[in-house]
């Protein structure tokens, strides 16, 4: 059995519990309608993606719509923060951006609502389809182009990226049974990552230097962050995890989730890309690496609360960002 074999027994899709309308406390309800500016008539659920408060698109009783997001601590204590953080990166993508505006938002220190215009269209199709796949990759592309507004927040790559960055580290220093684990669950792959563990943190260790840049960076590029309109234009949604860095980082780093989820091999496609001009084997084995880590070691950590399904995916990721590692 060959590394992309083992990627390729892996589920396709995976995603997260949500609220409904009906589970939201009555007085957060109230204030979207208030925001909204007219009573709510109907909800159509956003099924994909890992958050674990609400998220729908909204119709309202004069016939406008709005794509909601609501969440509190009780769904997950780390969720709020992601939702501000959302707020505050909304302020700092640039028109030529294609990502939903953000229309409002409210945070009482409890709950955390925001509210953007509503796309009407699909997630891409999976496996992935060539056009589908064709479309969103040349959107990644215009983004790399795209520059912050002027006074934007938004942190570094490099800096963002610190701390995660070390997971490879981590599991060197913590229990073997999460290398075990690895090695026992990612077959050929896994236990490639535990023989080669000492080259995996040397590798990583390099990896911050090449994410620095200039360009406008998403950070978790996947198909569920991904919509395509009944125009065939692609958003890209999601953005609490904006920074700026290099701008091949999104390819680079959405491209494990296009081979888990049957999008061909990730290294003919990036190579492949305009993007990749200019990125050496070292810069990407260094990325890929610490990308890998981040991955491995999450997905050996308790399920976080509201998000059973995370770590099975993180651990996916980690086999394809692996397989593809061993090609470079």
């Amino acid at each position: 059995m060959s590394a992309d074999d083992d990627v390729l027994a892996l589920p396709l899709a995976f995603s997260g519990q949500r609220l409904a309308w009906r589970d939201l406390p009555r007085s957060v309800r109230t204030r979207i309608g208030d925001l909204a500016g007219a009573q709510v008539s109907a909800e159509i659920d956003a099924t994909s993606g890992f958050s674990p408060g609400f998220a729908a698109v909204l119709e309202l009783a004069d016939g406008r719509d709005v794509f909601v997001k609501a969440v509190s601590p009780e769904q997950n204590p780390h969720s709020p923060e992601l939702a501000r953080a959302e707020i505050r990166n909304a302020a700092a993508l640039p028109p030529e951006v294609p990502a939903p505006p953000l229309l409002w938002s409210h945070d009482d220190g409890d709950w955390v609502v925001l509210g953007f215009e509503a796309v009407h269209g699909r997630s891409p199709v999976l496996p992935w389809r060539p056009d589908d796949l064709g479309e969103v990759l040349e959107t990644v592309g215009r983004l790399a182009d795209a520059e912050p507004v002027s006074g934007h927040t938004l942190p570094r790559t490099d800096d963002q990226l610190a701390d995660d960055f070390q997971g490879w580290r981590h599991l060197a220093a913590g229990p073997g049974s999460a290398l075990d684990e690895l090695a026992r669950e990612g077959g050929s792959t896994g236990q490639w990552a535990v023989d080669s563990l000492e080259r995996l943190v040397l590798l990583e260790q390099d990896a911050l230097p090449a994410c620095a840049g200039d360009a406008l960076v998403h950070g978790d590029l996947r198909a569920d962050n991904v919509m395509i309109d009944d125009h065939g234009r692609v958003w890209l949604i999601d953005w609490p995890h904006a920074s700026v860095g290099a701008p091949w980082l999104d390819l680079a780093f959405m491209l494990p989730s296009v081979a888990l989820q049957g999008g061909g091999d990730p290294a003919a496609i990036f190579r492949g890309h305009q993007l990749s001009v200019g990125v050496s084997d070292d810069e990407l084995r260094a990325c890929l690496a610490a990308l890998a880590g981040y991955f491995a070691y999450g997905s050996v950590q308790p399920p976080p609360p509201g998000i059973p399904n995370l770590r099975a995916f993180q651990r996916a990721q980690a086999y394809a960002t692996l397989a593809w590692l061993r090609t470079v």
